[in-house]
C-alpha cells in the first residue's frame, strides 16, 4: 500500500535532488552502468522509480534528503562555483560547518559581485528560479565608471541594445534620489545576468560595482554581508507557487 502511494519520479531526477550530482552529471553516471535500483542495473535516466525503491550509486545507498532552502548575503571576492582548483573561498564555505547535505547555489554572481544568493538541494526549485522561460525578477544596485545619461536609460528600457545576436531590454532601470548619476538600480528577467556586463559596455560604461538586492521577490534586507538564513515557510511557498 504504502509503495502506491510513493511518489514516482525519473532516476535521473531522483539522484539530482537527492544531491548526488548536477542532473546533467547524473545522466552521465547512469550511462556508465554505475546505478542500479531494488538490485538491477539501470542506464536509462529517465527510468521511473519510487522513493521505496532500493537505489544505489556504487555499493553506496541513495537517500533522498530533506529540502533546504537558504538565502545568503554573499560577500565580494566569494565564488558561487561548488569546486575551485585555484583553492579560493566560496559560498558553500560559508554554510559548511552548519549545512553538511549538499546543496547549489542558483543562478549566478561574479566573484566580485555582492548580494542575495539562494541555495537549495531541490531541483525542480532551481530550475524555476533560473531558466528564462519562468521570468523571475532580479533587482541589483549598480556602479558604473561615469555618470549614466538618461538617453541611454531611455535605450535599455525601450529600444534596446543588440547584444550575441538579440535585442536586450531591462524591466526597469532608476537613478537613485540624491546620488550621483553613476549609481543605477536594475530589475530584469533571470538568465540576463550573464550579459549585464556586455550591456552597458556596448554602451560605453565599465561596471565597477554590481549588488543584488532582489531575487524571485526575495529580499536580503536586515542580512549583514556574509550572512544567511533558511528560508521561511512561507517564503518557500511563496516561491514554489510562482
Amino acid at each position: 500500500m504504502n509503495t502506491q502511494k510513493s511518489p514516482i519520479d525519473s532516476l535521473s531526477k531522483y539522484l539530482a535532488q537527492a544531491g548526488v550530482a548536477s542532473r546533467r552529471k547524473v545522466v552521465d553516471l547512469i550511462k556508465s552502468k554505475s546505478v542500479t535500483v531494488n538490485g538491477v542495473m539501470v542506464v536509462e535516466p529517465g527510468f521511473k522509480v519510487r522513493r521505496t525503491d532500493c537505489i544505489r550509486v556504487g555499493e553506496n545507498i541513495v537517500r533522498s534528503e530533506a529540502k533546504i532552502y537558504i538565502i545568503l548575503n554573499k560577500p565580494k571576492n566569494c565564488i558561487t562555483t561548488m569546486s575551485d582548483d585555484l583553492g579560493r573561498h566560496g559560498v558553500i564555505d560559508i554554510i559548511s560547518d552548519q549545512i553538511k547535505q549538499r546543496i547549489y547555489p542558483v543562478g549566478r554572481l561574479d566573484r566580485n559581485a555582492t548580494g542575495l544568493l539562494v541555495l537549495t538541494n531541490d531541483g525542480e526549485m532551481t530550475l524555476r528560479l533560473s531558466h528564462p522561460r519562468f521570468e523571475i525578477e532580479q533587482e541589483y544596485n549598480i556602479q558604473l565608471d561615469k555618470p549614466f545619461t538618461r538617453k541611454d536609460l531611455y535605450t535599455i528600457t525601450t529600444v534596446g541594445v543588440k547584444v550575441e545576436d538579440k535585442l536586450i531590454t531591462v524591466n526597469e532601470a532608476y537613478f537613485f534620489k540624491g546620488r550621483s548619476k553613476n549609481n543605477l538600480g536594475i530589475i530584469f528577467n533571470s538568465g540576463q545576468y550573464k550579459i549585464l556586463r556586455t550591456l552597458f559596455e556596448h554602451l560605453g560604461y565599465d561596471i565597477r560595482k554590481v549588488d543584488r538586492v532582489s531575487y524571485a521577490g526575495l529580499a536580503k534586507t536586515g542580512l549583514q554581508v556574509g550572512a544567511w538564513r533558511h528560508l521561511t515557510p512561507a517564503e518557500v511557498a511563496y516561491l514554489k507557487d510562482r
